[in-house]
């Protein structure tokens, strides 16, 4: 058996799909563990010309998963920026969009979020407005029109990606496939490669992919997803993980304080003096009471 390394581009279920060299393999895993996430390096057995078992995954620089009380749901590894998708239409989460910047900064990921669909104006002011909240906090927004304006779409979001590898998340609906078919070459060409590799048939929108652009540039593609569970975050990782808390943290009456309800709080006491969102604190509560209930 020849020894091999490679790059999961894509999961589905226990199977999984490597790039080695100018070769797809079809992979899994010895026994019964499913912890390979799209984006990781793995050393592999090449076991025939098409398929290779994953004998152990190179060391992760980042992890972006999601998870709720009893299991995790690895999104990709390896990744140095976000793309969080929202549109004018349908209405998008803030909670989802709240709950996904929570993750990147636990992860040390850059995130930006991307508004599609600038051209259905009448709700472009409300969601305008609705955003303003993470740019105040520092996070980058950027405006587009995959279906009306892909060309300007593509100059805008082109740079961004270069250098990074680049997860896009979003609720169904937000435009993300169109974005993607815009920033990658013939991506629908290689969703179908890949789709018959895994033997997914008609559910291309239902596994993680990776698309690799340069070198050193690749994007990966998410499902559409309703909800981001965060029960691995600790309560220390949950303060650090808003920025909007950092100038306040260290300056509580109490060290160990929670930020919850104690006396003299100095994030409470920002909350209150308009420095923190209420929406933003509520979530951070959310998160703290989620993390206490993880079954382990």
């Amino acid at each position: 058996m020849s020894k091999l390394t490679g790059t999961i581009i894509a999961a589905h279920g226990r199977h999984y799909l490597a790039q080695a060299a100018s070769s797809k393999l079809q992979c899994v895993t010895r026994g019964k563990k499913t912890d390979v996430a799209v984006g990781d390096i793995v050393h592999l057995a090449q076991t025939s010309p098409d398929q290779a078992v994953i004998e152990s995954i190179q060391e992760r620089k980042t992890l972006l998963y999601r998870s709720d009380q009893f299991k995790s749901k690895l999104l990709a590894a390896n990744v140095t920026q976000l793309f969080i998708v929202v549109a004018t239409e349908p209405g998008y989460s803030d909670d989802l969009v709240s709950r996904a910047l929570v993750a990147a900064e636990a992860t040390d990921i850059k995130a930006h979020i991307i508004l599609n669909k600038i051209d259905v104006t009448e709700p472009l002011a409300r969601t305008r407005q609705r955003l303003a909240l993470y740019a105040g906090i520092g996070y980058p927004i950027h405006e587009v029109s995959a279906q009306e304006a892909p060309e300007a779409a593509r100059e805008l979001l082109l740079p961004l990606l270069h250098g990074n590898s680049t997860i896009l998340i979003g609720q169904s609906g937000m435009g993300k496939s169109s974005l993607v078919n815009l920033l990658v070459p013939d991506a629908d060409i290689a969703v179908r490669e890949i789709s018959t590799a895994l033997d997914t048939g008609k559910h291309t929108t239902t596994f993680t992919r990776l698309y690799q652009l340069d070198a050193d540039t690749s994007v990966i593609d998410s499902p559409g997803f309703q909800e981001f569970g965060l029960y691995q975050l600790t309560e220390g990782m949950l303060e650090r993980a808003f920025p909007e808390f950092a100038p306040h943290l260290g300056k509580c009456k109490f060290y160990n304080c929670h930020h919850i309800s104690e006396p003299q709080c100095a994030v409470l006491q920002a909350v209150e003096a308009g420095q923190i969102a209420p929406m933003r604190h509520a979530l951070y509560r959310q998160l703290l009471h989620e993390a206490s209930q993880k079954v382990y």
